[in-house]
Parts: C-alpha cells; sequence; structure tokens
C-alpha cells in the first residue's frame, strides 16, 4: 500500500479464513518502509509530467515495489500466495473515465517472482463509477463491530451500513496537506499534531475551505491530488498565513467536515485507523465535534489496516467476487477489480 501522504510503503503479510460466521483475519508480518528522497521528490510531480517521465516512473516503482517485497518476504521467512498491490495513484477523475495507480503490476511480479493483483479500481471507474473508497467491502466484511470506519490518510474517508447498503466515500483532504506543510518546517509530519496546536485558526480561511463545492455534494463522490491543487491550495496560498496557523486551520477543516458527514447519525461506535489517527490534536478535536464513541485501534491496525483491505481484495479477486460495491461508488454494477499478472 502506498498512500497518498507520501509516508512510505507498507507492506503486510496476512491470512483470512472463512466460516459460516463470515470472515476473519490475521496480519502476521508488517513493515513501513519509508520513500527514498528521491521519490518523494518525484511523485508529486507526475500531475504535470511528460509521458516518458509518468512512464518510466510507471515501471521503475513496480521494480522498487517487487525488491521491497523480495526483501520483506526473505526476512521474515515467508511463503505468499501472490501480492495484492494498490499501487501509487497520480490521476483520479472519474467523471471523465479515469483514474491510475503506477507501479507496474508486471514488474512487481518480474522481481519477486509472486503473482501480482494490482489496478483494483479501474474496473469500477469503467462502469461508472467512483472508483473509490475501495476498502468499504473490507469494513463490512472484517471490521463489522463498527457503525462506522474512518481512515485518516492523505484523505479521509468513512464507511458504513445504511439499510443493508454499504455507504463510502471521501470526506476530504488530510494528510495529503498537513504533511506538505509541515516538511516546510522541516518535519516529514506533523507528530501529534504539535505544530498545529502552536498555531491558531484563521477565520476567513476556516470558512473559506468550508464553504468549498465539492462538500455539499451528495455521495458517491471522491478526491484526488488534482482536486485538492485546484480547490485547496490557492485558498491556502491566497490566505498568507504562518505555516503553525495554517496547520492548526486546516485540522480544525478536517474535523468539522468529518462531523459534519457523520452528524445526521445518532451515536455509534467510530473506528479511525491511518496515520491522522496518531495526530492526538486532531482527534481531541473530532472528539470536540462529534457525538460517537471513537475508538483508536492497536498500532498494527492503524497503520497497516488499508494495506490488509487490499489484501482481501486480492483474495476476493482470485475467489472470483466483487470487491468494488456499486452502492459505494456509483457505479452500474458491482465490479471483480484487479489484474493479474503471473511471474
Amino acid at each position: 500500500m502506498s498512500g497518498t501522504s507520501l509516508d512510505g510503503v507498507d507492506l503486510a503479510y496476512c491470512t483470512f479464513s472463512k466460516t459460516v460466521h463470515g470472515w476473519s483475519y490475521f496480519i502476521e508480518k508488517a513493515a513501513t518502509y519509508p520513500y527514498p528522497a528521491s521519490w518523494i521528490a518525484l511523485l508529486p510531480t507526475l500531475l504535470k509530467a511528460d509521458a516518458f517521465t509518468y512512464t518510466r516512473a510507471n515501471v521503475d516503482l513496480g521494480m522498487y515495489f517487487g525488491h521491497l517485497i523480495s526483501s520483506f518476504v526473505k526476512e521474515y521467512n515467508l511463503i505468499p500466495d501472490f501480492v495484492a498491490s494498490h499501487g501509487h495513484t497520480v490521476f483520479h477523475q472519474p467523471a471523465i473515465g479515469l483514474t491510475t495507480q503506477i507501479g507496474s503490476g508486471a514488474a512487481i511480479a518480474a522481481e519477486c517472482g509472486l503473482p501480482v493483483v494490482c489496478d483494483f479500481r479501474s474496473s469500477d471507474v469503467a462502469y461508472h463509477g467512483q472508483g473509490a473508497p475501495l476498502v468499504p467491502i473490507g469494513d463490512r466484511l472484517l471490521f463489522k463491530d463498527y457503525r462506522f470506519c474512518l481512515n485518516l490518510g492523505g484523505f479521509s474517508n468513512v464507511s458504513y451500513q445504511d439499510n443493508d447498503q454499504t455507504i463510502a466515500f471521501d470526506v476530504c483532504p488530510v494528510n495529503t496537506i498537513l504533511n506538505r506543510f509541515a516538511r516546510m518546517q522541516g518535519f516529514d509530519y506533523d507528530k501529534g499534531g504539535a505544530i498545529a496546536r502552536s498555531g491558531k485558526i484563521d477565520a476567513k480561511l476556516l470558512a473559506d475551505l468550508n464553504d468549498l463545492e465539492y462538500y455539499k455534494q451528495e455521495p458517491p463522490k471522491s478526491l484526488g491530488f488534482e482536486w485538492s491543487d485546484e480547490h485547496v491550495l490557492p485558498l491556502i496560498k491566497d490566505s498568507s498565513i504562518s505555516v503553525p496557523d495554517l496547520l492548526c486551520t486546516f485540522v480544525e477543516h478536517v474535523a468539522v467536515q468529518i462531523s459534519l458527514a457523520l452528524g445526521s447519525f445518532p451515536p455509534a461506535t467510530l473506528l479511525i485507523t491511518g496515520g491522522g489517527a496518531k495526530n492526538t490534536y486532531l482527534i481531541e478535536r473530532l472528539r470536540a465535534y462529534t457525538r460517537h464513541t471513537i475508538t483508536i485501534p492497536s498500532p498494527t491496525i492503524i497503520d497497516y489496516k488499508e494495506a490488509l483491505i487490499f489484501a482481501f481484495l486480492g483474495v476476493l479477486r482470485m475467489r472470483g467476487e466483487a470487491n468494488c460495491l456499486s452502492s459505494v461508488t456509483g457505479a452500474t454494477k458491482d465490479a471483480i477489480g484487479g489484474a493479474v499478472y503471473l511471474p
């Protein structure tokens, strides 16, 4: 799993079993490999790169993923059945039928010598869906004890059951913005939200952010880098406030939007995972706004829930079962997403 927050590549060796009572899982080994500076510099530029640079990055990233997988398998003496790779999202514009996750499946398979399932989103987008979020089927089948599952990654997304249907959507940017500006202070991220906590809210910027048109749309809906670049960054640039004030304001914005997304429901259980779950200031602000009972799980689930679920999507793909829910994405049908590459 490579998320839009650019904090690294998550690898998780997971096992699954199914009984009459449903699915169960176990994360046996997991590790995060921080991106080298060269990839952190390159990946955000691919939105505007030439075709050769983009295509070369797709292959090179696949080889890099394959190398990491080989090292991971060897270090922990593992015997995987296959690799399920989300890839790294570059373009995501489902309104025009476009979504791309780089990290060539063929290159991964050749490098690590294992079958690879990848490109999970394209089938759903071809059926006129958003192609996102994809984790809700995992939330429904693996984390059914919680009414709401919220992921705080590069973007936040939430999933829940409503009248026997799974509903899910991207709520707002989170770490893709917070990490970007923490780096301006010399940090990879704002640890615990300490920088944000030291700042103060800029009322005008907060109001402008909360007034963005996306937040007025009904699901299904999803977000990508392009949306942030077009709608969020210009508002930040125009504000000319300090980085601590910016981070403080944006944390407040995230808390407001998540509370609005869940505000119409009676109090229930809310599971929070993803890197943002470690941002104690953000969690404090969420608690201030929501009536729901927030659960922060073990560090393993916080860090590797998305990797776990994409492994599960791979299991469903190999079983020939739907892993993309039309009730979530707005597609014309449920899809069995994922291309398979054999070594």
